[in-house]
């Protein structure tokens, strides 16, 4: 038996290849399908099925690139009119060399949501939950249903269709840690059901207080669900793999970027001088945050630390749906720099300089956390807009005094910076390491939040 975990870094999704007797099984795809398609042409295999556990909301699903490479066939549970693909029924069975895999019907995080369980021979050996059970925690559950309906149900499949399994069985999640999914999920690689009922958190709960933690946890929701809602509904375009980014010169670039979205991804530290009208987001952060600034309706043009990046971020727009990439700045931001072009400037802080600052009153902090981690601990002078809806409340934002943006280690508040900077507020500055640097360096934080819950 092949088993292979392959992980989409900075999007926390774990997608699964599990094949025996030349036959094999691919649970959850990414859209860019290569990696699948290898580890079967390593081990001689036919990839035959392609399982959905529900319609993702964080990516764009491979299944039908898959589709297109191999000739497999993709299935999901019933609950939703998907258009591509086959229908599988709790209880059905498919087969993969030796390899059974059962479908159970696990609803909660969505109302098609399935749990595929691994069997060789009439030992159960695995459970694919997708976003159902995680290390450490549960699916979200506010995506569908009335108040407590979902949170209901995925209480009901967690206890009665998943922990009956076996505690021997090996958790196979579609998530770690870092995702939007779920909340506290744990940052151990491997699991049983057996651990996670003993140890996860949400497990130990009766069915009422289980309700009640869901509909306590206030998790975002990027703008960028919807189009991967309709694609793993209705099917993306099938493409044949990521764009390939052009290299342009700066000239170029400059004349393109009028008609586009301009993101930077460098660090923070190098976007303290950055082509006017950018979005900061280094290059881990292109796996998920283009989705809460970036339009599906223009191309995208890149500024990169490195001509080289250009692969890797045109793979993570690729898995969120932006086909569109125009081309990146070759050479990077130097060549502008040696074309004598319009340049805009972002300042950096360390926290002895903040709290300078804050001691005679001539900065405004602003925290661009979410609610959780505001809640966690924050700068008692500080105001709170999570960087996700910045650009919508940025009018919230006062300009009398210099502001500076906060974050946990400084990587979405140069995110933040550069949206403040679009809307013309010039005295922007990035706190350097953020809250992590500034406890670090002893100073305090309050706590009202977690007092008032």
């Amino acid at each position: 038996m092949i088993f292979s975990r392959v992980e989409s870094r900075g999007l926390a999704h774990l997608s699964y290849f599990l094949g025996d007797g030349g036959e094999a099984v691919v649970i959850d795809p990414r859209r860019d399908v290569d990696a699948y398609v290898e580890i079967a042409r390593q081990n001689c295999m036919r990839i035959t099925h392609v399982l959905e556990t529900h319609r993702n909301e964080d990516y764009v699903s491979g299944s039908l690139e898959l589709e297109a490479r191999t000739g497999c066939k993709a299935y999901h549970g019933r609950g939703l009119p998907f258009r591509y693909g086959e229908y599988i029924d709790d209880g059905e069975e498919l087969e993969a060399g030796g390899l059974r895999i059962k479908a159970v019907r696990t609803p909660g995080h969505t109302p098609e949501s399935m749990t595929y369980v691994a069997y060789s021979g009439g030992t159960a050996l695995m459970a694919f939950t997708g976003d159902a059970l995680f290390a450490g925690a549960t699916g979200r559950t506010d995506f569908w249903g009335k108040e407590g309906e979902a949170a209901g149900a995925l209480y009901d499949s967690l206890m009665e269709k998943i922990l009956p399994l076996g505690d021997h069985v090996m958790l196979c999640p579609a998530h770690g840690a870092g995702s939007v999914c779920g909340s506290g999920i744990s940052e151990r690689q491997y699991s049983t059901l057996g651990h996670e009922r003993r140890t996860n958190p949400d497990l130990q709960l009766s069915r009422d207080d289980f309700i009640a933690k869901k509909a306590s946890e206030h998790l975002e929701v990027p703008p960028y669900f919807k189009q991967m809602e309709s694609y793993n509904l209705n099917g993306p375009p099938v493409t044949g793999g990521p764009p390939v980014p052009a290299p342009m010169s700066s000239g170029e670039f400059r004349a393109a970027i009028k008609d586009g979205s301009l993101i930077d991804g460098r660090m923070p530290s190098s976007f303290s001088a950055h082509i006017p009208g950018s979005y900061n987001i280094s290059l881990d952060g292109l796996a998920t945050w283009p989705g809460w600034v970036a339009s599906y309706d223009k191309p995208i043009y890149l500024v990169l630390e490195r001509d080289a990046d250009a692969d890797v971020a045109a793979r993570y727009l690729y898995r969120l749906g932006f086909d569109d990439v125009g081309g990146y700045l070759c050479g990077g931001f130097q060549r502008w720099l040696m074309a004598g072009y319009e340049t805009g400037f972002t300042g950096l802080l360390v926290p002895d300089a903040l709290a300078g600052l804050l001691s005679i009153n001539k900065a405004t902090v602003l925290d661009v956390r979410s609610d959780g981690e505001w809640m966690k601990g924050h700068i008692k002078e500080a105001m709170h807009i999570f960087v996700g809806s910045l650009e919508h409340r940025v009018h919230e934002v006062p300009r009398k005094k210099p502001v500076v943006c906060v974050c946990s280690t400084g990587m979405r508040a140069s995110l933040a910076a550069s949206i403040l900077k679009r809307a013309g507020i010039n005295e922007v500055y990035n706190l350097l390491g953020g809250i992590t640097a500034w406890k670090a360096k002893d100073y305090p934080l309050v706590y009202e939040g977690l007092a008032v819950r």
